[in-house]
Formats: structure tokens, sequence, C-alpha cells
């Protein structure tokens, strides 16, 4: 099957070394400074991948933490605005209130001017009715001045008794 040939073998070794040799001093300084530019180009571009990544975890925890702000402040707010709902609440609760004493105290007044209106207004009916009945009875002729005052007299006697 395989025929081992020393001297084929012993001519591949030496042509090995001579394109060796020669490949040493034309190409191997070529080849290694394409290598060494290869793996700075791949050790740079690790380092921006990773100060890339450092970056975007910077940004992501700033991010965060804006977020968290944000949401502090938006609760912040809200507790402020029921706050001021609630006094405002209060606040027009209070005027309504005091607006509606202030009607009903106009009201209590206003009805007790009518009443003092209607008591004078019942006085001087009362004393016309007294006068007229006295002035049957007596048959006599007394002016209207004279019987207002006698009955303005009698309702005082009888307001002090």
């Amino acid at each position: 099957m395989f025929d081992i040939n020393p001297g084929l073998i012993l001519w591949t070794i030496l042509t090995f070394l001579a394109v060796l040799v020669i490949l040493r001093f034309t190409a191997w300084k070529t080849l290694l400074a394409s290598l060494t530019a290869r793996e700075d180009s791949i050790r740079a571009s690790l380092e921006q991948a990773e100060s890339a990544r450092q970056e975007s975890l910077r940004l992501l925890e700033e991010h965060r933490r804006q977020r968290a702000e944000a949401e502090e402040q938006s609760r912040h707010i809200v507790t402020e605005g029921r706050e001021l709902a609630d006094h405002l609440k209060a606040e027009i609760l209070e005027k309504a209130q005091g607006s509606a004493r202030h009607i009903i105290e106009q009201a209590k007044e206003e009805i007790g001017r009518e009443k003092e209106k209607a008591l004078v207004q019942l006085r001087d009916e009362v004393a016309e009715l007294a006068v007229l009945a006295a002035g049957k009875i007596l048959d006599a002729n007394l002016d209207a001045a004279k019987h207002r005052k006698l009955v303005d007299s009698a309702i005082r006697d009888l307001n002090k008794g």
C-alpha cells in the first residue's frame, strides 16, 4: 500500500526548511506585524465594547434613578393635590355654612320686623275698634286724636302690667 521512500522524505524536509528560512527573512516580519495589528485591533474593540457596556450600565442606573425621582415627585404632587382639594372643600363648606347662618339671621330679623309691624298694625286696628265701640257706647263725639291718645295709654298700661 504505502511505500516509504527515504530520499523523498529527506528532500521534502530540506525543501520545507528552505522555504521556512526564505519566509523568515522575507515575509515573517510582515506576517508578524499583520498579526500584531490584528491583535491590537481586537484588543481595542474589546476595550471599546467593555467601555460601552460600562457606559450603558451607568446610563441604565441613571435612568432608574431619574424614574424613581419622577415617581416620587408624581406621588408628592398627587398628595399635595389631595390636600389642597380637602382644604378647599373645607373652606367652601365653611363659607357655605357661614352664608347659611347669615341668611338665617337675616330671615329672623325680617320676621321680627314683620312681627313688630303686624303688632303695631293690630294695635292700631284694636284701638280703632275700641274707639268705635266706646263711641257707640258713650254716644259721645270724641275726636280721633283724643281717642287714639286714650287707647295708646290703655295699651301701654296693659304692656306694663
